[in-house]
């Protein structure tokens, strides 16, 4: 049974907008490959990122579509990921215990792993709700 529902959230979209020359709204709307190249170009020269200031309702709207609702929620995914992403806190409230124990010990594994989180984490999320059958 699909529950399709308000998993993000348009306000924390567009605080991370703010951020979003860094590419943190693209990565929290499931957008990995544009939220890297937005990284690494500044916001396409932040002629996308002000852009995106228009496209991020569409982007809601899409994530809201794609990923499921449960017991885990998206929106604590990310805030814990981005301010606390170093000590694991995100993968501790996920359950995932080891990796939040190896995150803490190396610093979000050497800071890649937060970098492998931030491509994957609504996948992470989406895949604990379809197990526990939400």
């Amino acid at each position: 049974m699909n529950k399709t529902g308000n998993t993000h959230n348009l306000l924390i979209g567009y605080i991370l907008w703010i951020f979003g020359f860094m590419g943190a709204h693209r990565f929290y709307y499931g957008r990995p490959v544009t939220g890297t190249l937005y990284f690494f170009t500044l916001g396409l020269f932040f002629i996308g990122w002000i852009i995106d200031l228009f496209l991020i309702p569409g982007m809601d709207e899409s994530a809201d579509i794609k990923y499921l609702q449960g017991a885990k929620d998206y929106n604590v995914s990310w805030i814990l990921l981005t301010f606390l992403g170093l000590f694991g806190i995100h993968r501790f409230y996920m359950g995932k215990w080891i990796t939040g124990l190896i995150w803490l010990c190396t610093g979000g594994f050497f800071l890649l792993g937060i970098l492998y989180d931030y491509w994957t984490l609504n996948e992470q999320v989406d895949e604990i709700n379809k197990s526990r059958g939400f």
